[in-house]
This record gives C-alpha cells, sequence and structure tokens, in this order.
C-alpha cells in the first residue's frame, strides 16, 4: 500500500484527499510541489474518476461511445498539454490516458493509496477529521479534501411515476453499449431525459440497425447546440468575460438561431426557455438523427402501464425498455453528519465553491458544471487550497463571506430555471478571474490579519506510516 507523502522533516498540516479522478489529481500535485504532506484515497485500482470505462469501483459514467464535449484545449491541464494528435473532441480512451500519463509526469502514483475506499470522514470536537477506510485503518487529519465527484449516484425520477413498467430499466449511468447491460436490437426504448448523456445514448441507439424504435421524452424543450460552428469547435467561440452577461445570453441566441434554427424543424418541442437558461446540450448527431426521422420526442410523463408509457401530451406509447437519463445527486456517503451533505435540492453552500464558512478545514474541489471546463476548474481551486493551507491566505468575516456566496448563485444560476441539476452551474473563465483576485484579497488580508492556524496530525499516525 503506498503511504501517500511526507516531506522530511516536515510537522505542518496533515491532509486526507478523497478521490483520484481529474480533481483528486490535479489537487494532490499541488500540494506536492508545495511540500504539504497528504494522503490520498481512491476505492478503484487506478487514477481517472468517471473517466475509466467499466471502472470497477462502480461510480464511472462511462459509455463505449463517449466523447468529450468540451474540446481538447479547454479540457487541457495547464501545466501538461494534451497530445497535439488528439481530435477535436477526443474519446473516452484518451482522456483516461492523458489523466494517466500527467499522474505518472508528477510522479503522483506512488502517493496514491489505490482499493481503498473511505466510508467515513467525521470531524471531532477538536476540529480534526477522523478518517475510516475500506481496509479498516483510521487515520486523523487536520485537513480534509472531497473529489469524490459528481457523476455516480444516479438520481431516479422523484417521486417515482405511478404505475408499473413490465419492460427493462436501467439509469443512463448503467449503459455500456447498445448491447450491454440490456440487448437493444429490435426493442422499443424510450430514453427519458435531454442531457448530454441522454442525447448520446439516443442518438447511437436510434440507428436503424440497432432499435426498432426510439422515442426520447422531454419534460423541457431544449436547445441542442452543434460542436461545431464555421468548422471551428464551439466551444472555442465563446466571448470573453468582459463582455456584459445580457449581451452575451443575446448575442448567443442569434447566433444559435442563425446557425441551428428552430428546435421544430428538427421534429422536436419548442423550448420554454432562452438559450443557456439550462445546461447546454451538445450534440450535431442529435439533431441529424431527430431531422432524419430515426428518433420522435415526446413530453413529459404521467405515468406508467404494463407496457405502455403515458404522456403529459394526452398520448400513449408501448415499450420494451426505459432508459432513465434523469441526472445525479450530489452524495457524500462517507460524512456521517448532516452539516455537510447536499440539501434536498442538490445544493451545498459554499463559499468560491470551496469552503463552508464555519468550516476552515474541509474543501470540496471539482463541485461544478464548469463551462467549458471542469478538469482546469479543479486546477485553479487547487491554487487556493495551497495558499489557504500555508498560512499566506487570510478569509474575510463570515458576512462577507455569506454576502459573497449570495452574489456568486445571483450571476451564475440566476439564467437558468430551478432545478436539482442547476445548482452548480458556474461560468469557468469568470470564475477562475474572481477566484484569482480572491486570492490577492486574502494576502492582503494577511497582512493584517491571522490566517488560519492548520495543527499536524503527523504525530497521531503510527510510527510505520511516517516517511522519511
Amino acid at each position: 500500500m503506498n503511504q501517500g507523502f511526507r516531506p522530511a522533516g516536515y510537522r505542518g498540516p496533515l491532509a486526507c484527499v478523497i478521490g483520484a479522478g481529474p480533481s483528486g489529481v490535479t489537487t494532490v500535485k499541488r500540494l506536492r510541489e508545495h511540500g504539504i504532506a497528504y494522503d490520498c484515497f481512491e476505492a478503484s485500482d487506478n487514477v481517472g474518476g468517471n473517466w475509466y470505462y467499466r471502472n470497477p469501483n462502480g461510480m464511472s459514467a462511462c459509455y463505449q461511445s463517449l466523447h468529450i464535449d468540451t474540446s481538447k484545449t479547454r479540457f487541457a491541464f495547464e501545466d501538461y498539454p494534451v497530445p497535439e494528435k488528439w481530435p477535436d473532441y477526443p474519446h473516452h480512451s484518451e482522456i483516461f490516458q492523458y489523466i494517466n500519463d500527467y499522474v505518472d509526469h508528477f510522479n503522483l502514483r506512488e502517493t496514491i493509496t489505490f482499493n481503498c475506499k473511505v466510508i467515513r470522514a467525521h470531524r471531532d470536537t477538536d476540529g480534526r477529521w477522523s478518517v475510516t477506510t475500506s481496509n479498516g485503518v483510521t487515520g486523523y487529519y487536520d485537513i480534509l479534501l472531497v473529489a469524490n465527484g459528481h457523476h455516480w449516484d444516479p438520481r431516479w425520477p422523484e417521486p417515482a411515476y405511478p404505475g408499473h413498467f413490465n419492460g427493462e430499466q436501467i439509469h443512463s449511468h448503467s449503459y455500456n453499449t447498445p448491447f450491454d447491460p440490456i440487448d437493444m436490437r429490435d426493442k422499443r426504448v424510450l430514453v427519458v431525459g435531454a442531457g448530454n448523456s441522454a442525447m448520446d445514448i439516443a442518438s447511437e441507439l436510434a440507428q436503424r440497425s440497432i432499435a426498432k424504435s426510439l422515442v426520447v421524452s422531454m419534460r423541457h424543450g431544449v436547445w441542442v447546440f452543434p460542436k461545431y460552428r464555421k468548422g471551428k469547435p464551439s466551444d472555442k467561440g465563446m466571448l470573453p468575460t468582459w463582455v456584459p452577461e445580457k449581451l452575451q445570453r443575446k448575442l448567443t441566441e442569434w447566433a444559435f438561431l442563425d446557425t441551428v434554427g428552430p428546435m421544430e424543424n428538427y421534429g422536436l418541442p419548442t423550448p420554454d426557455h432562452k438559450p443557456w437558461q439550462c445546461h447546454g446540450s451538445l450534440s450535431t448527431e442529435f439533431l441529424l438523427r431527430a431531422g432524419s426521422g430515426d428518433l420522435k420526442a415526446k413530453t413529459g410523463i404521467t405515468r406508467l402501464s404494463g407496457d405502455t408509457v403515458h404522456f403529459t401530451d394526452g398520448t400513449s406509447q408501448d415499450f420494451d425498455v426505459i432508459i432513465w437519463a434523469t441526472g445525479y445527486k450530489i452524495s457524500f456517503p462517507f460524512f456521517d453528519q448532516k452539516e455537510f451533505q447536499a440539501d434536498q435540492e442538490n445544493r451545498v453552500s459554499l463559499f468560491k465553491r470551496l469552503l463552508l464558512p464555519d468550516v476552515p478545514n474541509l474543501f470540496f474541489i471539482g463541485l461544478a458544471q464548469a463551462l467549458p471546463t471542469l478538469v482546469n476548474f479543479a486546477e485553479q481551486q487547487s491554487k487556493f487550497v495551497v495558499a489557504y493551507i500555508k498560512g499566506e491566505y487570510a478569509p474575510p468575516p463570515r458576512d462577507e463571506m455569506v454576502a459573497t456566496m449570495a452574489a456568486d448563485d445571483e450571476y451564475y444560476l440566476s439564467k437558468y430555471y430551478r432545478s436539482p441539476r442547476h445548482t452548480i452551474q458556474l461560468h469557468f473563465y469568470h470564475y477562475a478571474q474572481q477566484l484569482q483576485k480572491e486570492i490577492e484579497r486574502g494576502k492582503k488580508r494577511r497582512r493584517s490579519a491571522p490566517a488560519v492556524a492548520f495543527t499536524s496530525s503527523l504525530e497521531r499516525l503510527d510510527p510505520a506510516t511516517k516517511a522519511a
């Protein structure tokens, strides 16, 4: 078993990182660079998290045909460029290899404990964390960094639809191929949802050589953005952050209608909101399949009855399979204290999407739908974390933190319709700029105010775990 990272002669705070997906590995990379001791626990046998296809920990939502929706240059770690030979939208296997190469390039693998799941994380009365893992060992830490991802705990319809369905049902999280875990050939398939996974899966199954029929149930009509515009990845045309938000929305709507046109032209329902008032769905193929009649769109569901699904428009249709592409819950199953869990609406209120105001030694890493990139989002957060731990940054007073949280929610979330899928949205480039400014403000505060003083738990570890 790997023994984490312990700099020689180190007597500073000891951190615990939960998870070695993209967010976890960029965090431990930053900790190691700055000489901060840590343990990193990963439930699987390798890094990669969601990008590890058929991950043995069962937490990956990756399916065989998956390609990223972010173009390659937007996806990259800032200090480890992606290969130039990559296509614009790489396959998940390329992403997985890239994350592994990153880990090996920075010599991180030896500091990660694999096949070791965190089953309990408890904040003790002295403020330190006791962390118990699946191997039965409990360690004590001054700082806890949570990077367990938010695309692994399937959200099923709540409350469940009335009635009973006779056919087979899976959540999109379990989908691997058109033949696994259910052979979809010559089946009447209903996909429920209109996010990126729903559109990828529906487009794949709608091929005439696979499903007998393919229907997509959408409670809300959605704007389907193409992956390319004028021959270039669409996200390369994102407007700079200095363009006012309202103007950005107007220009985005104009460009979309000019390039793609109304959704009704493809046989899809009219959206009840403007472009970017919901999390963007990107799929050139979905528009092609819809326009070609390979898939049909229906409204929301009212009830189930044997083989029959009844829809809100008063129609009904028979199906053999339902795939529920209904999103994910934000979950931290290792916490046994309610104050660290997401609420019923999938909300976790955090300062700069990182900190609970009254808990200075708990950081949530990568907990966002950051457009257009999540990997670099976590990388920026790690800069804040290191400055905080090293005592270079002093946080603002609690009331200022709460006011900042409200202002950030207003900026990032107010344009989206209220939904559990929209609680962690943000604009990456605006966030990164504001986070850097906050780091600088915190450094100025540090000159006149004390930083948070983290203790050291190294002496509480078994001597055998101390590294020279």
